[in-house]
């Protein structure tokens, strides 16, 4: 044994890292064009989809961070799992149609096709460094120091770097494919441990809710907190947390790269669906066991230990190490989503477009190559990460900066027919100026809005720049607003003949009806 794990568990492990390495390889023998390492040659059904999306969202630290909460203050910060279905139906209303339409790979050459190239690439350059240098780096970091809570005597330079070699080497070989097979087998392992360690807490207090209530404070389980909450305060739960959604499922590279790459309009739509229904799992398998976690083992002085003592302490041989493999697919998949998004970025947004005459073939290889890249630098920067922890704190709010103008140029873009390629650059480039004026000026106390009130504020501030820039320069051109702009008929386009359970419009009435439910249950 070794802090409560046995050598089968160790070997449940192992036999995980040997299993998604060979699915690498095993893909990549069909991994031959641009296209098949990009958008897996648009070959992708919706439960692959759904799984990728869920999989590729759920961080170790996500995890660890969520039972914690769960465990010391409450279940506020689960809003952003469950409530994921809402900009994930907004996705699948309008933007996945729009998208395919366009025929784009990345998410930035919509912006290229709907306004001009100075956008796309102001845009292709945040969301790069921000998946490599916060989501890639931030993960191996994060899963790093989770995996040394197991095996203390790892280091951590060594451990990031294996972490992103493994992740690194499959997605290079076999590209979207290999990150969405491996993506699905790790949502299934994360389920079903994450669910027997629920019920296992759950039968040890008797199935008896009653005692997880009585151990907990009021507004444990509450997820509409006061003002002054340093967690979410109410206005941040109207304000921020349905932008910050929205940015990341509807428009981020890292997510959407899915949806691009599904058979067609319909898969990509439910495949969104199903993840909108995936997210709402983490509240009752994650979630709850760190309440159930405070009736059981009252006294645990640190949230981020609860979920570690509960696998090493709670289940029995076998399912610790099938738990604790669930635990590295969340590392894995978020790592190699990033890297695969981010090679895209590269390859399609910078390289492409200055070497016209490119093959599908260099294409492949260029992206294998930039892949490696930037596996090193990410993996070279985690470790630093703990030397600079302020730092890091600040640049996880950074998120809070760069999503309005992105929210806004897209949310608005595509139902304002008059936005232009002015409006959307100066709104990317003033918004974030802004934000990062007024993040320095909070940090010198100078403005105290809680960054989820200050998304909605700046949301605001970059619409008046947007339609004020918009209105004053030369208007769209036709094809501008006839492709890449809301229309009547966009949300039934594809549901025609239909049976009403594949239609995926009764299917998101569905999932709005349950977030609106579980809102009410724990208001």
């Amino acid at each position: 044994m070794q802090n409560g794990l046995s050598t089968i568990d160790i070997a449940i492990v192992i036999g995980y890292f040997i299993l998604v390495l060979v699915i690498g390889f095993w893909i990549s023998r069909r991994t031959k064009t641009g296209e098949d390492l990009f958008l897996g040659g648009r070959s992708f059904g919706w439960g692959l989809i759904g799984l990728s999306l869920f999989a590729s969202n759920i961080s170790s630290s996500t995890i660890i961070g969520l039972t914690g909460a769960a465990y010391t203050t409450g279940i506020v910060n689960s809003v952003y799992e469950w409530m994921s279905g809402l900009p994930l139906i907004i996705a699948a209303l309008i933007f996945i149609p729009l998208y395919l339409r366009s025929r784009i790979t990345t998410i930035p050459e919509f912006l290229e096709k709907r306004f001009d190239r100075r956008s796309q690439l102001f845009f292709s350059g945040v969301s790069i460094f921000s998946t490599i240098m916060i989501e890639t780096a931030g993960s191996l970091y994060a899963g790093t120091l989770v995996l040394q809570t197991f095996f203390p005597n790892l280091i951590m330079w060594q451990t990031a770097l294996g972490l992103a070699v493994v992740a690194g080497i499959y997605t290079a070989s076999g590209g979207l494919k290999a990150v969405v097979y491996t993506d699905a087998i790790q949502a299934v392992i994360l389920i079903i441990g994450c669910a027997i360690l629920t019920y296992i807490l759950y039968e040890q207090l008797g199935f008896d809710w009653s005692k997880v209530l009585a151990s907990t404070p009021e507004g444990h389980f509450s997820v509409v907190r006061p003002l002054d909450d340093p967690a979410i305060p109410w206005p941040g739960l109207i304000l921020g947390v349905p932008f910050l959604g929205f940015w990341y499922w509807s428009t981020n590279q890292y997510i959407i790269q899915r949806a691009l790459g599904g058979k067609n309009l319909n898969n990509a739509r439910w495949g969104m669906v199903l993840a909108g229904f995936l997210k709402i799992i983490p509240l009752f398998i994650m979630v709850i066991p760190g309440a159930m976690a405070l009736a059981l083992y009252p006294g645990l002085e640190n949230g981020d230990a609860v979920f570690p003592f509960l696998i090493t302490e709670v289940l029995p041989v076998g399912l610790a190490g099938l738990v604790l493999a669930g635990l590295i697919s969340a590392i894995m998949s978020s790592v190699d989503s990033a890297l695969n998004s981010s090679s895209t970025l590269v390859v399609i947004d910078f390289i492409k477009p200055n070497r016209p005459n490119i093959t599908e073939q260099d294409i492949a290889r260029y992206g294998r190559i930039t892949t490696v890249v930037l596996m090193l630098i990410a993996a070279l920067w985690a470790p630093q990460i703990q030397h600079f922890t302020g730092l890091w704190d600040y640049l996880q709010q950074m998120f809070s900066i760069m999503v309005p103008p992105i929210a806004v140029i897209f949310l608005v873009g595509v139902f304002f027919k008059r936005g232009n390629g002015d409006g959307a650059f100066w709104t990317l480039v003033l918004g974030t100026g802004i934000g990062i004026f007024l993040f320095i000026l909070g940090e010198n106390g100078l403005w105290n809005l809680h960054y989820t009130i200050n998304v909605g504020f700046m949301v605001f501030v970059s619409t008046f720049i947007f339609i004020l820039i918009s209105l004053l320069t030369k208007a769209p051109n036709k094809e501008q607003i006839e492709y890449f702009t809301y229309r009547p008929g966009l949300i039934s386009e594809g549901t025609a003949g239909l049976p009403w359970y594949k239609d995926y419009r009764y299917q998101v009435v569905a999932l709005a009806g349950l977030i609106a439910y579980i809102l009410f249950l724990f208001w």
